[in-house]
């Protein structure tokens, strides 16, 4: 993967002013909207964020081709005709938007993918009900009031406005709304499906979508992270078995105890370190927002040298040890079919995330060696996905820098990799460069995604709007 270094525009307010538009949002708007302050485009992307919310998208009971037809109305009401939508439900209730806005074809198209699926939230355990929008203590609480029905709304939102404003794009720009991404499952994620059977419609020269975002410290953006990369995500059944019998003439063949041999191994074992640039990268540009021994450990692995002292005390950081290595670790464990018999089975789910820069077939050679039991049978559950990094240049990168200083002064945009998955692999294991960056900052402590209670700060969401306005007006003109 080729790295630059990230160069920091200058903060400037005029411009800054000047390329908001009606939209009323500056770096230095600290009080909380309400909704007597919000411009006609602020209320505007609160209705359709809403009626979003209010939409249940889960696997079990919701319907996602409903809300794809509602985001539809929203984009017409907006200006757009019928013919720039298109709805594919490939599976019941499971459908998904794509608009075109079309430019003058002077650029390469641009993708903004979001899914409007979310995951599943129990109203017993909720304080409030997960599918209706709460507006209390400065934050909007909601399942998906951030993954990812924030960026969705808001994406529909600023190309309508957009549109409304007679902007007229250099490149097409591509609005992707899927289903399914909270599942796991990519036979019906709406962002494979749409890839891999309607790949001319998402051909874009990159594209922005989660899986980064900012955080805060104290209430005080820190720093902007940039998602340019993501582990491979594979699964294992490590299976043991026997002939068993009675429980009352034990053996030394019990497929339990020579599963759990296994297990404590791989749970002793760490895969190799192998740094990435991104992952260099992202150590040194957070080395000077630490202190003591942590930034001195930052600025190390940000040299590509760490000895191994540096590694040891930052591997016991679970979030920095799969920054550095490939991790596999038992989530599942099932065994045995009677209290009075001998097992004649021991399964475990072994869940793997390998480094981009990996190669999967080591990782299973590695496994089945830490296994150390050829009577157990080591198998894979589905391929994982190679999913390259994508560059860090070209005018995404250098946009997201400048209006990152016009909105927030001085915080830094850092690249990163994701331990976890978005369907931005998918992209680009196609050929499409993507990016993942919002502008929505969160407390790591307060980070509630498939949680209970998932919020965010109300005036976060409207400066995480403004900011994909400016970035999309940006790159598209």
């Amino acid at each position: 993967m080729r790295m630059q270094t990230f160069r920091a525009a200058k903060s400037v307010l005029a411009v800054s002013l000047a390329l908001c538009g009606i939209c009323g949002m500056t770096a230095a708007s600290a009080q909380p909207q309400t909704p007597q302050s919000l411009t006609p485009q602020q209320q505007r992307f609160h209705d359709i964020y809403k009626e979003l919310i209010e939409i249940n998208t889960t696997h079990s009971v919701g319907d996602n081709t409903a809300a794809a037809r509602a985001m539809e109305k929203r984009l017409i009401e907006a200006g757009f005709a019928p013919g720039d939508i298109q709805i594919f439900e490939p599976f019941p209730k499971k459908g998904n938007m794509v608009l075109r806005f079309k430019g003058d074809g002077s650029k390469k198209p641009l993708l903004l993918l979001a899914h409007i699926d979310v995951v599943e939230a129990r109203r017993e355990d909720w304080k409030t009900d997960p599918f209706k929008l709460q507006e209390t203590g400065g934050y909007f609480t909601a399942r998906g009031a951030i993954d990812d029905k924030a960026m969705a709304a808001a994406l529909v939102s600023v190309v309508g406005q957009l549109k409304q404003e007679g902007f007229r794009p250099k490149r097409d720009v591509i609005l992707a709304l899927t289903a399914d991404e909270e599942r796991g499952d990519a036979l019906s994620n709406g962002a494979f499906w749409l890839i891999n059977n309607k790949p001319e419609l998402l051909q874009a020269e990159f594209g922005i979508n989660e899986g980064g975002g900012g955080e805060l410290r104290g209430g005080k953006p820190n720093l902007h992270r940039m998602q340019v990369a993501e582990k491979m995500y594979t699964t294992y059944m490590l299976e043991a078995r026997d002939v068993g019998g009675h429980s009352s003439i034990p053996t030394k063949t019990n497929p339990i105890y020579a599963l759990s041999a296994a297990l404590e191994r791989l749970g002793n074992y760490s895969f190799p370190v192998k740094l990435a640039d991104v992952t260099k990268t992202y150590f040194a540009r957070s080395a000077p927002f630490a202190t003591g021994q942590l930034a001195e450990d930052m600025r190390a692995v940000g040299s590509g040298n760490p000895d191994a002292s540096v590694i040891e005390r930052m591997s016991a950081n679970p979030a920095y040890n799969a920054q550095f290595r490939t991790t596999c670790v038992a989530t599942m464990v099932q065994a045995g079919h009677a209290e009075n018999a001998l097992p004649q089975s021991a399964k475990a789910t072994v869940n793997c995330r390998i480094l981009p820069h990996d190669d999967p077939d080591e990782v299973e050679r590695q496994l089945t060696q830490v296994v150390g039991n050829d009577k157990i049978v080591v198998r894979n559950m589905g391929k994982p996905l190679r999913s390259p990094a994508s560059p860090l240049n070209g005018d995404l990168v250098k946009t997201v820098e400048s209006i990152t200083q016009q909105m927030w002064p001085g915080v830094p945009v850092i690249p990163a990799m994701s331990t976890g998955a978005t369907d931005s692999r998918f992209m680009r294991n196609a050929g499409i460069p993507m990016y993942g960056v919002s502008g929505l900052f969160v407390e790591p402590s307060d980070a509630r995604s498939h949680g209970l209670d998932e919020r965010i700060e109300i005036q976060r969401l409207y400066d995480g709007r403004e900011f994909l306005y400016r970035l999309v007006s940006e790159l598209a003109k």
